[in-house]
């Protein structure tokens, strides 16, 4: 398995791939901002608008894969204002159903924790539903709960659904 991040361009190539990772995670329940069923074009449309944040530095990518299908991915979201510099937030930890329970989120999630650390970034946050198998993977890592929000987004099926606030400090390496 190879985890790289992906500049602007390589983002924009993937659109594709990234997309069917996409569509199945909301087609497998995740409640990662979108409703089922995820339509493909609208899916690669998303991705390309990733590209242009990470163009412009508000955005970093990394994709899982097996050298040929894209089975993982996590981005850390950098904020704009001079007061948060210090900060990102971790979005979007995806892992194709198929690659599931084989190490790859907790292969990402250190990914993202070690570059955001190398970057000088201190504070990790995050948000994931509440009861979901994400919580698991976060716990486990060390990641600290700060509190949840109920009905905060709807799931793939438009249930309004809570959500769980993280929190991670992070150091060199």
């Amino acid at each position: 398995m190879i985890v790289e991040r992906l500049d602007a361009k390589r983002v924009e190539e993937c659109a594709g791939p990234l997309a069917e990772l996409l569509t199945d995670t909301v087609a497998g329940g995740a409640s990662i901002g979108f409703l089922a069923p995820l339509d493909r074009g609208e899916a690669v449309a998303w991705w390309r608008g990733r590209a242009v944040e990470a163009a412009a530095g508000r955005l970093a990518v990394w994709v899982a894969h097996d050298g040929g299908r894209v089975l993982g991915t996590v981005s850390l979201a950098f904020p704009d204002k001079p007061n948060s510099r210090h900060r990102a937030e971790l979005v979007k930890l995806m892992v194709h159903r198929r690659a599931r329970g084989q190490g790859l989120g907790r292969a990402l999630l250190t990914t993202a924790e070690r570059a955001a650390a190398d970057a000088g970034i201190t504070l990790l946050h995050l948000d994931t539903e509440t009861g979901s198998p994400a919580e698991h993977l976060y716990r486990g890592a060390g990641w600290t709960r700060a509190g949840t929000i109920p009905d905060y987004a709807a799931d793939p099926a438009g249930v309004l659904r809570p959500t769980t606030l993280y929190y991670k400090a992070v150091t060199d390496t």
